[in-house]
């Protein structure tokens, strides 16, 4: 075995042993997606436009992709901040590929913390909302597809974020830019209903396609009619989601290479 996927597999522990020390940190990520469940319920009486279904069923699906982008790319981009100014990411580069299984480490254990959440929310959401199609396998795998493609998307963004940042005050912009990308993002209503410049906007960025995948794998078919082209759109949500994946990919290392050697 080479030394690369020696750091590989030391990495994958790395992230095995983290998430099970930091797993308390599940309940701060899932505080907010808990009180907009419990705020969503009290929509139950308000339907989409078209269907019968209510406005906080739609939503849901939304909130648990806007959950998925701010835990996988904040919260890795917030831990390369951090450990960078402590020390840690210096340690790492001290070793033979230490700077790779020290990333690979990060990105396994934040994965995890992505499904943890997803999990944590849904589980209530099916007991409190009728209409979520949670019996059926293929709304698992298509909703574990997603899930793989959303954090594939995010989590080199939130590499590359928390290489060029320096400072954890100067993310305030990031986390700014995030709460906006959530009002044209189709998370608390349909796409559809903004303007056109609106949904271009949405439509660039991965937070739209997560949650219009997870809404095509537990919300009833013929909700797709209240989408943008009447079509849960598949292919295009891969594509999207697949070209995000790649570039972050090609970039992340250029970028965190260029950081870790400037750590001195």
């Amino acid at each position: 075995m080479n030394a690369r996927m020696v750091a590989v597999r030391a990495g994958l522990a790395r992230g095995r042993i983290e998430f099970r020390h930091n797993a308390g940190q599940v309940f701060g990520y899932v505080l907010f997606p808990v009180i907009a469940l419990a705020l969503l319920h009290f929509l139950s009486g308000t339907t989409v436009a078209g269907s019968g279904l209510s406005l906080g069923t739609w939503a849901i699906p939304g909130v648990l992709a806007m959950n998925i982008v701010f835990t996988g790319l904040m919260g890795l981009a917030m831990t390369l901040i951090m450990e960078r100014d402590d020390g840690t990411l210096l340690r790492a580069k001290a070793t033979p590929n230490g700077v790779l299984g020290y990333l690979v480490g990060k990105v396994a254990g934040q994965a995890a913390m992505s499904v943890a959440t997803l999990l944590i929310v849904l589980v209530p959401a099916g007991f409190l909302f009728d209409d979520l199609r949670l019996g059926a396998l293929s709304s698992w795998l298509t909703l574990a597809g997603v899930l793989a493609l959303g954090m594939a998307a995010t989590l080199p963004l939130g590499a590359i974020i928390g290489a060029l940042f320096t400072n954890p005050r100067d993310f305030r912009f990031v986390t700014l830019l995030l709460m906006g990308l959530v009002a044209v993002s189709g998370v608390f209503h349909p796409l559809a209903a903004l303007p056109a410049w609106g949904q271009w906007i949405g439509q660039a960025f991965p937070m739209y396609w997560i949650g219009l995948g997870m809404r095509s794998a537990i919300l009833p078919g013929e909700l797709s009619e209240a989408e943008i082209g009447a079509s849960w759109r598949h292919l295009e949500t891969v594509g999207v989601l697949g070209a995000w994946a790649v570039a972050g990919f090609v970039i992340a290392p250029i970028v965190l290479r260029r950081m870790a050697r400037r750590e001195s």
